[in-house]
């Protein structure tokens, strides 16, 4: 099967026992703002989550009763886990996952619930691979293999004829999700086949851009790391005969980074309020590339939304980095005067620009360095414009939007103990949420005192929240406190929280 027949073999695919056609979606909200006309393919809403079951379901439909023998088996991150459990249980057949230990847990559970039995092994799906073919090998399983493999590429395959069949006027590309290249390579094989016209562009993230590489190369190589953040993608080395379809049939491959991809999760809730896992957000983010670096106006692409398979507490990570990675967020490190009012000047001297986030902690008697948010309208060329703003006006400021190190940690380890203030007092504030309302308040606050601690989060709630450090003597406290009162904010004295004794006293 390896100058398998694709077409004749997508066509012929039996993935609708399990598979539904999904739906090509206008993302009205996106279209508008790329001035182009974005169509969602919405695998995210087939019953795993996930496209995976289509070539699952394929593979396992093919296969003689004397080649499924004890059952099958597979490695996967999850989504493809799912898909064969499903295929298995709709079968009758035994069905034995081993997944990396990092899958999500949600993965995890979904394919126990679908009545896989799953063996957790290795970080990474390419460890988790040599144990299920070990296991392969020991127990005499049929292993159905995530992507290479021409009956489980037909099957993803079908997602290139339903596009066809659904769209309504000339596609000038499809942005496709690349792991170990089962979907790009049966899209693309079939849509080649039928309009060779339009255009197959493959996304990878940075960091596990297996196929792209491979690719430059001019054959299949072996990385020697892959990030994890989008899991479903994370493939050391992709199939030799994805490879093969893809070096024949894929015009162009884009990697994004990990703020794109969160940016992209955050455009696809946007217009459909589905939360789609990092691999789902990828061909969003491929397309808003391509679309900026290119200029491009006027003209209808399809993105294919992969699959949702996300665990609850990772969305904290990818709102904080979708800011960034739609460009409405910039990191600063700024060194600023310690004294009385110098945040109140230096929010001034951005002008009408909100602060999203604001990090200080008292360090010595000359200089204050601070991480600050700020809140972008016209993207990346506006960090220039507020970098040489902040030097006109005096400030040494460094851009941190797009340092890893900044991003992830830093940020939320600016301060410590501070063991030179002697009259500090801790307090919580909370304040009605809108632009400008941290300079108003500071202006509020006034500079009768040195502010000794500062932490502001926007999170687009309702209200902001401040927790500030003041340095008063205790004969002012009297003259504090009346100000406060007058300010109308709720606030709240920590002074004596435990919290503070442990980790900032």
């Amino acid at each position: 099967m390896q100058h398998a027949d694709y077409k004749t073999l997508t066509e012929d695919a039996r993935v609708y026992d399990v598979a539904i056609e999904t739906p090509l979606e206008t993302a009205e909200r996106l279209s508008a703002r790329l001035d182009n006309r974005v169509l969602m393919k919405r695998e995210d809403l087939q019953s795993v989550f996930s496209f995976k079951l289509r070539g699952a379901y394929n593979k396992i439909a093919s296969l003689k009763e004397d080649e499924l023998g004890k059952g099958v088996i597979c490695s996967s991150a999850g989504n493809h886990a799912q898909g064969v459990a499903l295929a298995a249980r709709e079968r009758g057949v035994r069905a034995v996952i081993v997944m990396p230990v990092t899958t999500p847990s949600i993965k995890v559970e979904a394919v126990r619930a679908l009545g896989g039995v799953v063996v957790l092994h290795g970080d990474n799906y390419d460890e988790a691979q040599q144990y299920a073919r070990a296991l392969e090998a020991s127990e005499r399983y049929t292993f159905i293999h995530p992507f290479d493999d021409p009956f489980v590429i037909a099957g993803q395959g079908t997602i290139g004829a339903e596009i066809l069949k659904q769209l309504d006027g000339p596609v000038d590309a499809i942005f496709v999700p690349i792991g170990g290249g089962g979907l790009i390579a049966g899209i693309a094989a079939y849509i080649k086949s039928v309009e060779p016209g339009i255009r197959i562009i493959g996304v990878e993230p940075e960091d596990s851009a297996a196929m792209r590489e491979s690719i430059a190369a001019g054959a299949p190589v072996t990385l020697s790391h892959v990030g994890i953040f989008a899991d479903g993608v994370a493939v050391k080395r992709v199939g030799d005969e994805t490879f093969r379809l893809c070096q024949a049939y894929v015009d162009e491959f884009l990697t994004v980074d990990t703020d794109q991809i969160c940016a992209g999760i955050q455009d696809i809730f946007e217009d459909t309020r589905s939360i789609v896992e990092p691999a789902g957000g990828l061909a969003v983010a491929g397309l808003k590339k391509y679309v900026a670096e290119n200029g491009i106006k006027g003209r209808q692409f399809v993105t294919i939304s992969c699959g949702a398979n996300v665990n609850f507490d990772r969305l904290r990570h990818i709102v904080e980095r979708a800011a960034v990675g739609e460009e409405k967020e910039m990191l600063i490190a700024v060194e600023i005067p310690e004294e009385p009012g110098s945040f109140k000047k230096f929010c001034e001297s951005l002008g009408k620009r909100s602060i999203t986030e604001f990090n200080y902690r008292y360090g010595d008697s000359a200089q204050a360095h601070i991480f600050a948010g700020v809140e972008l309208r016209q993207g990346v060329s506006e960090r220039r414009d507020i970098l040489k703003q902040l030097a006109d006006a005096g400030y040494r400021a460094k851009d941190m939007s797009d340092n890893e190190l900044a991003k992830l940690h830093v940020r939320h380890m600016v301060g410590g103990r501070q063991a030179d203030v002697e009259n500090e007092r801790l307090y919580r504030f909370e304040f009605p949420e809108r632009p400008g309302a941290l300079l108003d308040f500071l202006a509020a606050v006034g500079s009768d005192w040195n502010i000794t601690l500062f932490h502001y989060r926007n999170h687009g709630s309702d209200y902001g929240r401040v927790l500030a450090g003041i340095d008063v003597p205790e004969d002012d406290m009297d003259e504090l406190e009346a100000h406060l009162e007058r300010l109308g904010y709720p606030h709240w004295e920590e002074t004596e929280n435990p919290a503070y004794a442990i980790f900032l006293r």
